[in-house]
């Protein structure tokens, strides 16, 4: 069966708050699985929707874990404390962190990004969405769209996300899969 957008988002918008005020749909999976593709178009939809994109969390080519954990201490914990949440972007040309800057106010939290459906961020989540295709093909789909700079490190990074998908149990717990092998994306 298909997914449809606009009944996707019309389940969105009858949750509940779950940090705060906030709304927090977590899209996880594995790298090219369209996580942002999805994220993007729900936002449209949703109209009230912010999206963050949990590669600004991560500490370099090594920080999957570190990068799911401050989501959780940054964004989550001061969301559900009716308090700013705070991004602290790293810049994956230079390998440094940016200067941290403010989320903006929004009903709609979506998270994209491996690891944000983790055990420790599941509190603050509505609604968990997993998304995964053939391991070939999202690797063509992120080589395709981040090029030279994800390349030499798809490996170690495939790596890291097996581990912490092991370890956390993200796709058996989530509310919602969608494979996404085949366009439109299907539901598992």
């Amino acid at each position: 069966m298909a997914i449809e957008i606009s009944a996707l988002a019309e389940q969105i918008r009858a949750l509940r708050p779950s940090a705060g005020g906030v709304r927090v749909i977590a899209i996880d999976g594995p790298a090219g699985s369209g996580k942002s593709s999805l994220a993007t178009e729900l936002a449209e939809v949703l109209g009230e929707a912010l999206v963050l994109n949990t590669d600004q969390l991560y500490p370099g080519w090594d920080g999957l874990a570190e990068g799911a954990q401050r989501l959780v201490d940054d964004v989550l914990l001061p969301l559900s404390a009716g308090l700013a949440a705070t991004v602290r972007p790293w810049d994956w040309s230079s390998g440094s962190e940016g200067a941290p800057r403010e989320l903006p106010a929004c009903a709609t939290l979506i998270v994209d990004g491996a690891g944000c459906g983790s055990r420790a961020a599941a509190e603050f989540v509505s609604m968990i969405i997993w998304l995964d295709a053939e391991p070939e093909l999202r690797q063509q789909r992120a080589l395709e769209r981040d090029g030279e700079i994800f390349a030499p490190h798809w490996e170690s990074w495939a790596e890291q996300e097996r581990a912490l998908f092991e370890r956390e149990q993200t796709r058996q717990r989530a509310d919602l899969i969608i494979l996404t092998d085949d366009d439109p994306p299907q539901s598992a």
